[in-house]
């Protein structure tokens, strides 16, 4: 007999080694024992979550937090109350457009004070600019920024201005040696319009420009680098080629460049603001061949959540994706490495999303059959849709979040 804190069974339990029926044991915030469902363990409280899967909490990587009209605390406790109704435990945020943007210590140190109330875990990446000298990167990397992010055009903010080949060169010197991962919005400047831009203006071939020149410079370096967000399908054979020449390059992509072609956008919905834009049906329907495709370098799918621009996309990323992807025969165990093990794996968040031992218990249910609907009003690009996988209850270090369920598990005190 063990005394656990709680215990959570599960028919579906997603596991690195599959799904399976389990009874995962937590003490302390962790997981202590995955075990099978016949385990019977002494604990405060044991859940029974019946035939609604159990997934760890999704790991947000990049995520805009900064609202524009409120305070920065309260942007983060919205922006984690939000995830944790979609399904994510891990915010991983994005330096821009932040205020201040995280390009120095003392930026990251005043973001980390403004989120100190926000109901998810946090990690925090620092910018990259013209100017960012070994100091800055060091001393950001010092200071807790577990990747750094830049921008090759307008990804950014004004006070992170897009790096030209030069400056994207040293940055990555840089960084291979502090061994830290960057992201790059890679969409080039030169093959872009004049500001502000329209989705017409933002062609996939910026994308193809901006992924030539991050190769080329990746090549030449050695930096481990994420491509945020890729929407281009018509790239993906150059990004899989890049690792065939040696090339430490992945990419990411969102579940709205999955789920909504450019075709049926209202006028007025957030989609627009999207950058890259949504691209046609056509697009959306490689980009998922090239997701699905065995040894895909397009490892993470993340919200793309962006209030600064009116991407209000946590609440229902998860949900979304799902819906799309359970069409293509991809299981719980797919959903799972986008959302959660692939980013921790990217940025070494070696705790973080896996249902394993020693891991945190960052813990989702999630009824993969259920229907959920998306109200009209909801101010989402998923407004008045119809979606499958409901969301709740949720475990932070393994907490269970009052707020977030769906229907009552059956719960032994």
């Amino acid at each position: 007999m063990t005394d656990f804190d709680s215990v959570i069974r599960s028919r579906r339990v997603v596991t690195p080694d599959g799904v399976v029926p389990a009874a995962v044991g937590v003490r302390d915030g962790r997981i202590e024992a995955v075990a099978g469902p016949e385990a019977r363990w002494s604990s405060r409280e044991e859940v029974d979550l019946g035939d609604t899967a159990l997934l760890p909490g999704a790991v947000d990587l990049g995520t805009g937090v900064y609202d524009p009209g409120r305070e920065s605390a309260d942007s983060y406790r919205e922006a984690g109350t939000a995830a944790l109704r979609g399904g994510v435990t891990t915010l991983v945020v994005s330096p821009a457009p932040a205020r201040p943007a995280v390009i120095c210590a003392d930026d990251l140190q005043a973001q980390r004070r403004a989120a100190a109330g926000a109901p998810v875990g946090l990690y925090f990446l620092g910018g990259v600019t013209p100017g960012s000298g070994p100091l800055d990167l060091a001393d950001l990397r010092a200071a807790g920024a577990v990747a750094f992010q830049c921008s090759l055009s307008d990804g950014g903010a004004p006070d992170m201005a897009a790096l030209d080949d030069s400056w994207l060169r040293k940055a990555m010197a840089e960084l291979a040696a502090l061994d830290a991962v960057l992201l790059v919005h890679a969409e080039d400047a030169r093959e872009l319009g004049a500001l502000p831009l329209t989705a017409e203006q933002r062609p996939p071939r910026a994308e193809r420009r901006g992924l030539e020149r991050v190769i080329s410079a990746a090549r030449s370096v050695g930096t481990r680098t994420h491509v945020v967000p890729f929407t281009a399908a018509e790239c993906a054979a150059l990004l899989s080629a890049a690792g065939s020449i040696g090339v430490g390059l992945s990419a990411q992509t969102c579940p709205h460049y999955l789920c909504l072609p450019s075709e049926v956008l209202e006028p007025g919905s957030p989609a627009h603001a999207c950058r890259p834009p949504l691209r046609s049906d056509a697009n959306r329907k490689a980009l998922w061949s090239a997701l699905l495709e065995p040894g895909s370098a397009i490892t993470t799918v993340s919200s793309g959540h962006l209030p600064a621009h009116g991407l209000l996309t946590l609440r229902w990323s998860l949900s979304a994706l799902w819906t799309a992807a359970r069409r293509r025969g991809a299981g719980l165990g797919r959903l799972s490495r986008w959302t959660a093990a692939a980013p921790a794996e990217l940025l070494g968040l070696a705790g973080k999303g896996r249902i394993a031992p020693g891991c945190d218990a960052d813990l989702v249910a999630f009824a993969p059959e259920r229907a959920v609907s998306v109200p009209r009003v909801d101010p989402s690009p998923y407004a008045g849709r119809d979606l499958v996988g409901e969301v709740g209850p949720v475990w932070v270090a393994g907490t269970r979040v009052p707020s977030v369920g769906s229907g009552p598990p059956h719960i032994q005190a």
